[in-house]
C-alpha cells in the first residue's frame, strides 16, 4: 500500500464500458510527515474521498479486490481514507 494526498482529478468521457461512473484521483506520495514526493499515481476512487485527503492505494491485483474495481482493468484503487497516523518512536 501506498500513503498519498489526493491533488486533483483526471477527467475522461471516453473510457472503457466497465470504467463507466469510475472517479479517477491524482494522488502524490506522501512520507510519514505529509511531506509530498515526487511520485505520484492515479488511482480510482472506490471510498468516496475528495480534494487534499490522505489516502492508501493499494496496486497490482490487489487494486481488483475492492467491491467496485472487481474484474476490472484497474492497476490503482483508494481503498481507504487516513484518519491519523500513530507513529512509534524507536
Amino acid at each position: 500500500m501506498t500513503l498519498g494526498k489526493v491533488i486533483g482529478t483526471v477527467w475522461s468521457t471516453r473510457k472503457d464500458e466497465a470504467l463507466v461512473g469510475a472517479k479517477f484521483l491524482i494522488v502524490q506520495q506522501v512520507n510519514l510527515k505529509y511531506e509530498a514526493k515526487d511520485n505520484f499515481i492515479v488511482a480510482v476512487d472506490s471510498v468516496g474521498v475528495g480534494l487534499n485527503e490522505i489516502v492508501l492505494v493499494a496496486q497490482g491485483s490487489s487494486a481488483r479486490q475492492t467491491t467496485f474495481t472487481r474484474n476490472k482493468p484497474i492497476d490503482a484503487v483508494i481503498m481507504a481514507k487516513v484518519d491519523k497516523l500513530d507513529i512509534s518512536k524507536v
